[in-house]
């Protein structure tokens, strides 16, 4: 039955049914590094990093849009069209291009983690294993409705900084100042920019939405509300990155802070507002909902990506056993990896900051596959046509540009 054929009550239930992949794959995407990223922003360069924040509203939609109809029609995942269409190699350089991603995310949570412990008195060689041991009795619950479910209610907490906000009371002249003045002369700017769009669209998110969209099993007939489960949750994820920078412009202009190497240093500058135990929890609830179901998404998108380019079984519905021991294997061993190294660092903004730019650097080849895939891997009934198509291709080249420009910065080249 078509949609025009329901009631507004059942196209509801039907959207509810379908709710779910872009809607995680989004409240991961704020994670515990985006959102120190974020803060860092506000921070150094005040209200002037809102209006990248909004220009990337599209272009992840655009992005994550693509993985909807490509897992939907062709039923495999993006490690698997990219073999089969592209050859062996070119899977192993994406899957490369995938761990590089998920480890460089998942050690950002783990510390995110760590550092939201801490602020509690609470030693990260406890917390950590803690929460890995968490994660994966989630990950191990051979359903993939019970893991997206677990994860949206876990992610929502991600929400608790908008009380901050509230309480700080953002100057409204000097945000719309800022966004009118943008600073792309300075350097380091260009790389908090470069941050904040490596921030925003990454390796992971494409793997794991076209996943997760298969292991949901939506048909076809469910395009379009996946679609809109997908625009929902790419504006409040951006939602959420625009309200840290504007909470820590704001509240750095108002009363300044040393600068933000920690979790704690985040905690510190909200602290003259709220108090230092209502900072504590609020930033504490907030990081920690962004790490853990950024946590679970970084690792399910790590795990079938690897699967899938290496022809082996790859579902979340699956029961441990023979079959499915390569899957659970590598999922369990991705999130150890990343619980490893994070005990073993404490550079928490640095790092996270570092993270997203070199996520910024894989853009060209992340949303190159992706173009092509779209083209290549499609029936013409399912491809994007007309104005919307060029604006997508356009505004891809944009951002992969921007990728390759970034290279010098890192390099020290200019």
């Amino acid at each position: 039955m078509d949609d025009d054929q329901h009631g507004i009550s059942d196209r509801i239930k039907l959207f509810l049914k379908v709710c779910g992949p872009g809607l995680i794959v989004m409240l991961a995407d704020t994670d515990a590094g985006c959102l120190i990223t974020a803060a860092q922003s506000g921070s150094q360069f005040g209200y002037s990093m809102i209006l990248p924040q909004l220009l990337l509203i599209p272009i992840l939609f655009m992005a994550q849009e693509m993985t909807v109809r490509l897992g939907i029609v062709t039923k495999q995942g993006h490690g698997e069209l990219i073999r089969k269409h592209f050859g062996g190699g070119w899977a192993v350089l994406s899957a490369a291009t995938l761990l590089i991603s998920v480890i460089g995310a998942l050690l950002t949570e783990m510390i995110g983690i760590a550092g939201v412990g801490e602020l509690f008195g609470i030693s990260k060689w406890i917390t950590v294993p803690f929460a890995t041991l968490i994660l994966l009795v989630v990950s191990f619950k051979n359903s993939y409705h019970k893991v997206e479910h677990i994860g949206v209610a876990v992610g929502l907490f991600e929400l608790m900084f908008i009380i901050a906000l509230i309480v700080v009371k953002p100057d409204l002249s000097s945000m719309w100042n800022g966004i009118k003045t943008v600073p792309f002369e300075n350097s380091s700017y260009l790389y908090l920019v470069a941050a904040n769009v490596g921030a925003v669209i990454m390796p992971w998110m494409i793997f794991y939405q076209q996943g997760a969209v298969i292991d949901k099993k939506l048909t076809p007939k469910m395009i379009k509300r996946e679609q809109l489960d997908t625009g929902i949750g790419t504006v409040i994820t951006q939602g959420i990155m625009i309200g840290f920078v504007v909470l820590f412009a704001a509240a750095t202009a108002k009363h300044r802070s040393s600068p933000l190497n920690t979790v704690g240093d985040l905690v510190n500058t909200l602290a003259p507002f709220l108090g230092s135990d209502w900072a504590k929890l609020i930033m504490g609830a907030s990081i920690l909902g962004g790490a853990l179901v950024a946590a679970i998404v970084v690792s399910l998108s790590g795990t079938w990506g690897i699967t899938e380019v290496l022809n082996i079984r790859h579902s979340l519905n699956d029961r441990v056993n023979k079959q499915s021991a390569g899957f659970y294997t590598t999922l369990t061993l991705i999130y150890i990896v990343g619980a490893a190294v994070a005990l073993f660092n404490n550079h928490t903004v640095e790092l996270a900051v570092l993270v997203e730019v070199i996520n910024a650097l894989m853009l060209p080849i992340v949303l190159g596959f992706l173009l092509l895939l779209e083209a290549k891997a499609l029936p013409k009934e399912y491809r994007m046509k007309g104005i919307y198509r060029w604006t997508v291709i356009i505004c891809s080249l944009v951002v992969m540009g921007f990728g390759l420009y970034m290279v010098g910065p890192m390099l020290k080249l200019w």
